[in-house]
């Protein structure tokens, strides 16, 4: 079943401008969103792209748009200097403050705007089912960078009058997923992944693909919501799941103590060592959230994580 089934806004050959188009979600929501009768706008600073401009640098002035998706900004990195955390706020912030100034400059501003945001914001190493009501106290430069970049947003868009919608994003869900998913999918088939205790922990996911059929509406009523499956599965269920596709053993399981000890050994070598004391507390804590709201006001209705990974896996 697909997400959406309320009435969507009738926005055939109206224009998306989206940032971030080349990227790993970019590059899965262009598609469904041609195919709805969009035409879409690519701005990054690939070749591929319609628009070839850096976000971190002033912008020219952009065409004409009727909606923005602002998909672009820096992920999936841990900072090990005082340069590369400010790198985070010059893309994720500063870039987000170029963007608007670009628009402000283009014959009409856009009716609306999406900016895709993280649950990272909310700083929580655990909890369930965390809602949008939740205290944002993420501290990395990623999660920081984003929170400013909300901030900023909603302000802007009272000023300007444009309708704002804000996505938090769970883990991502897609063909050839970067990050932890893409980490533990290529272990597994390597076959050195190895499972830390009995892997009940449950983290909250969503499809890239699903995202796409509310964005119209989203672009419509505006507002902020968290996006996930609903169903919210353990880290045991996604290892059986890949193994099954894959043709591969489960992997081997490692005692908790050891994992936590090997843990504070990493730590001595940063944050970016395979191990950490940080990796292990994320792998083995329950953090879900709560998208309610989502289903309430945008007719939300997505498939489930496990059903679909097989086919991005064959």
């Amino acid at each position: 079943m697909k997400p959406s089934e309320v009435e969507k806004p009738r926005m055939e050959n109206s224009t998306v401008l989206m940032t971030g188009g080349n990227g790993f979600l970019g590059t899965v929501l262009r598609k469904p969103l041609q195919r709805q009768g969009f035409s879409v706008l690519t701005l990054g600073r690939s070749a591929g792209n319609a628009l070839c401009v850096d976000l971190s640098q002033e912008i020219p002035e952009l065409p004409a748009a009727d909606w923005v998706l602002h998909a672009a900004g820096k992920a999936h990195t841990v900072p090990g200097n005082a340069a590369e955390e400010q790198a985070f706020f010059q893309v994720n912030l500063e870039g987000t403050k170029n963007l608007c100034a670009a628009l402000e400059r283009s014959t009409s501003l856009p009716k609306a705007l999406i900016f895709i945001s993280t649950v990272a914001v909310y700083g929580r190493s655990e909890g369930l089912l965390l809602d949008e009501h939740t205290a944002l106290q993420g501290a990395t430069p990623y999660a920081q960078s984003k929170r400013e970049a909300e901030d900023w947003l909603l302000q802007w868009a009272r000023e300007k009058g444009v309708t704002l919608g804000i996505l938090r994003l769970p883990l991502v869900v897609g063909p050839h997923p970067p990050g932890n998913l893409g980490a533990m999918i290529q272990g597994i088939r390597n076959g050195n992944y190895l499972r830390i205790g009995k892997a009940t922990a449950r983290k909250s996911m969503v499809l890239a693909e699903d995202i796409a059929d509310i964005l119209p509406r989203i672009a419509d009523v505006g507002g902020t919501y968290n996006l996930t499956d609903g169903y919210h599965p353990s880290f045991g269920e996604l290892e059986e799941s890949i193994c099954k596709v894959l043709n591969k053993p489960l992997p081997r399981e490692i005692p908790l103590w050891l994992a936590k000890g090997l843990g504070r050994v990493g730590d001595w070598f940063g944050p970016n060592f395979k191990i950490t004391s940080d990796k292990v507390a994320k792998i083995t804590s329950d953090l879900t959230f709560d998208d309610t709201r989502a289903r309430e006001k945008l007719g939300w209705n997505p498939r489930r994580v496990l059903e679909v990974l097989p086919e991005y896996l064959k």
